[in-house]
């Protein structure tokens, strides 16, 4: 794989820094940086997985990911802190109530509108008032923020700013979830990305990217972890599968939870199969 030069590559950090800054300058200042979006090469370098309790604790330096369902996947962090992505009001038969919920409105298995209310954190993947959404949400443990992409309607209609790639910076992780991408993303916009060492991909290749578009985006994101989801059947995760295995070792796993440190990354690009834990409770 061809590494863009340091010059190219200090000029897609400058325009990922002016990408994120939604904000007025002056809320900028006191902003923690991203360290995601920096010059530095993925560490090589998995602590396996178990199907852990939401609420089990975890080692430190250490991140739970656990595939609930459909497009929704939760994020533990060692410091005790939790995000859903995609919520859509749905964690199975439990109680649990995390920190963070991230929403993107191509469908209703992908948002509600009446999320748990006693969640602190509410993130929806578009701008009610137009433009893109711009979150920039610092928790000390975790920061989540928000790279806007268009979006398709069921109309095949464009929305501009519709859709939001979520990235979770945790334990020295840069963790993303690509939502529902509806086009390959623009080097502005993968500079706004930066590094993600984990990526959740949207695998079904119909309403979302078709899958060779995708599979492009996973090889030139080079995550250390890929995780597909949102697949519609195993038919198209065998192609999606097939497609990867060039490049990517394939690891399928009889599990929904896997644990992830920066230190035992694998030191070959992965994708690693999980179980949804929860049957799908709807097909968009």
């Amino acid at each position: 794989m061809i590494r863009p030069t340091a010059v190219a590559t200090v000029a897609l950090t400058l325009a990922a820094l002016t990408f994120v800054m939604a904000a007025p300058a002056a809320a900028q200042q006191d902003r923690r940086p991203s360290h995601c979006i920096a010059l530095a090469e993925a560490t090589p370098g998995i602590e396996y997985l178990h199907n852990a309790s939401f609420t089990e604790p975890l080692p430190d330096f250490t991140v739970r990911l656990s595939y609930v369902a459909h497009a929704s996947f939760l994020i533990q962090t060692p410091g005790g802190l939790s995000a859903v992505t995609d919520y859509t009001g749905f964690l199975g038969a439990t109680d649990f109530v995390p920190t963070v919920a991230t929403m993107n409105r191509a469908h209703s298995s992908h948002w509600t509108e009446f999320p748990d209310p006693r969640i602190p954190h509410v993130l929806p993947g578009w701008n009610p008032e137009g433009g893109p959404a711009g979150h920039y949400l610092d928790l000390d443990d975790m920061l989540v923020r928000s790279v806007s992409t268009d979006i398709r309607s069921a109309w095949s209609e464009m929305g501009e700013d519709g859709n939001s790639i979520f990235v979770f910076e945790t334990a020295g992780l840069c963790i993303g979830h690509l939502g529902h991408l509806h086009h390959e993303p623009t080097a502005e916009q993968f500079a706004a990305i930066g590094r993600l060492d984990v990526v959740m991909a949207p695998v079904d290749g119909g309403l979302t990217l078709p899958l060779p578009t995708m599979i492009g985006v996973l090889k030139r994101l080079r995550s250390s972890v890929v995780i597909p989801m949102h697949w519609f059947g195993r038919p198209n995760l065998e192609i999606f599968l097939a497609g990867m295995a060039d490049e990517f070792l394939i690891e399928r796993m009889d599990a929904s939870s896997m644990e992830v440190s920066l230190r035992s990354l694998p030191d070959r690009p992965t994708v690693y199969v999980l179980e949804p834990r929860y049957l799908e409770h709807d097909d968009n």
